[in-house]
């Protein structure tokens, strides 16, 4: 028997990043990870950047990358908005090396409260955008 669908989608402000009908998603709350099934009780929490699992109507999971964002889980559809949302072929790997990079060293450098707070943002993006490629089989 075939697990139950629930419609799914994840906006950002420059598209329709997924539509479609999902098993299951998996991904990671402001206090953890999170797995989404069909008539999950509804709730809205912040999601951190993470990889973003999403197990389709065929039974495949697709994975990509999510910046931070806000899931709406409701009765009829469930929808995340992301502030970024890349599959793994879309993210430059050089690109988040040298974010990751330039965020190591600001944190080893310190400095006043925001500076060290928005570079550990950066390096927890940069470090899932190289983890989703990795897995992915992207890496160069």
């Amino acid at each position: 028997m075939a697990a139950p669908l629930f419609t799914f989608e994840v906006h950002t402000p420059h598209r329709l990043f997924y539509s479609g009908q999902v098993e299951a998603i998996i991904l990671t709350l402001l206090d953890g990870e999170a797995a989404v099934y069909a008539n999950h009780s509804p709730f809205t929490a912040p999601v951190v950047p993470c990889l973003l699992k999403i197990k389709d109507k065929d039974g495949n999971w697709k994975t990509a990358f999510v910046a931070e964002g806000i899931l709406e889980v409701k009765e009829h559809k469930n929808v995340l908005l992301a502030d970024t949302a890349e599959w793994p072929e879309e993210i430059d790997y050089e690109r988040a090396k040298k974010a990751k990079e330039n965020a190591e060293e600001t944190l080893r450098q310190g400095g006043m409260k925001f500076e060290v707070e928005k570079a550990a943002s950066s390096l927890r993006r940069a470090l899932m955008r190289i983890k989703a490629r990795d897995e992915a089989g992207g890496k160069e």
